[in-house]
C-alpha cells in the first residue's frame, strides 16, 4: 500500500486532541512530557517502525501510543501497529487510554495496570516494544534496564524495541547510561540496530535543553538460549529509581475520580460574582 503524505495540520490537531485528554505529569515519578511537535514526528516514526505488528508500550506517560492509534483512526496515517497495549503503573494513564479508545472506537488500543517491579505476565505475544522510562541519571541506567527487560519479555526475546533515552554531548551521565543499556541489551541477546540522535525535547524546567534519542534494539538469531522466566525486581535494583534518593516504593498511582483532562478542574479555580448594583 502506498503511504499517505502526512498532512501536518491534521497531525498536529490529532496530537492536540490526545494531549488535552492525558493526565498531567507527576514529576516525582520522572513523568516529563515530550513537546507536542516532537510527539507528531515520534508518532509517525513509531507507526512506520511497528506497521502491522503487535506493539507493547512499557509505560507511556507521553501518550505516544494513543497518538499512533488515533492518527491512523483519523486517516492522518494509513499505516501503524495492528495491536497496541500500554502497560503502566499509573491508573490515570491506563483509564485515560481506555476512555479515549472507547470514545473514538479504536478497537486495537488497550491498557493494563502494571508495575515493572513485578514479573511480566501477558497472554499476548508482542512483536516489538516501546519505552520512554526514567532515564537513570543516578543509578547508571538501572531504571532504564528494568523497563527494557520487561520489553524484552513482552516480545519473548524475539523481536525489536525502541528505547527513548537521554542524549546530550555536554553531560557525562547520558553517555554512561547509554553504554549500560547497550550492554544490558546485548546480554539478553539484543543488538543495537539503529540510533536516531537528539530528536526530542521536553517540558523540563531544570534542564530545558536536555534531549533524547531513539535507540533501536533487535534480537539476535537463535536467541532462545537467553530466554529466562520473568521475575520480580530485587530491592537493590530500585535504588535512586526516579532520581537521587528516590527509590521505587509506590505500587500504583490510583485515580481518585474520573476527570475530564481537557477541562479545568473544580479545585483549580473559584468564582467571584459580579455584585448587584445598589
Amino acid at each position: 500500500m502506498e503511504r499517505l503524505r502526512v498532512d501536518l495540520r491534521k497531525a498536529i490537531n490529532a496530537v492536540s486532541d490526545v494531549v488535552q485528554n492525558r493526565p498531567r505529569p507527576l514529576r516525582e515519578f520522572d513523568q516529563i512530557h515530550m513537546k507536542s511537535g516532537d510527539m507528531v514526528l515520534q508518532s509517525e516514526m513509531v507507526a512506520d517502525w511497528a506497521d502491522g505488528k503487535r506493539l507493547a508500550f512499557i509505560g507511556d506517560g507521553d501518550a505516544i501510543s494513543v497518538c499512533v492509534a488515533y492518527m491512523r483512526k483519523r486517516g492522518v496515517l494509513n499505516f501503524g501497529p495492528s495491536k497496541i497495549t500500554v502497560f503502566d503503573f499509573d491508573e490515570r494513564t491506563v483509564q485515560a487510554v481506555k476512555r479515549f479508545a472507547d470514545k473514538e472506537r479504536i478497537e486495537h488500543l488497550d491498557a493494563v495496570l502494571y508495575n515493572c517491579f513485578d514479573e511480566f505476565c501477558s497472554a499476548t505475544k508482542y512483536d516489538c516494544f516501546y519505552t520512554n522510562p526514567p532515564w537513570g541519571a543516578y543509578n547508571n541506567g538501572e531504571s532504564v534496564n528494568l523497563f527494557v527487560e520487561r520489553g524484552v519479555e513482552a516480545v519473548g526475546y524475539h523481536g525489536e524495541g525502541m528505547i527513548v533515552i537521554a542524549d546530550d554531548d555536554e553531560l557525562p551521565w547520558p553517555k554512561q547510561v547509554l553504554a549500560s543499556v547497550q550492554k544490558f541489551s546485548r546480554e539478553r541477546g539484543f543488538y543495537v540496530s539503529k540510533m536516531q540522535r537528539k530528536l526530542h525535547t521536553y517540558h523540563l524546567d531544570d534542564a530545558p535543553d536536555l534531549q533524547s534519542c531513539n535507540l533501536y534494539v533487535s534480537s539476535l538469531p537463535g536467541n532462545d538460549v537467553n530466554e529466562t522466566p520473568s521475575l520480580p525486581a530485587t530491592p537493590e535494583r530500585l535504588a535512586n529509581f526516579y532520581g537521587r534518593s528516590q527509590q521505587l516504593r509506590v505500587k500504583y498511582v490510583r485515580e481518585k475520580k474520573i476527570l475530564n483532562y481537557g477541562m479545568a478542574h473544580e479545585d483549580e479555580y473559584s468564582l467571584e460574582m459580579v455584585k448587584d448594583p445598589p
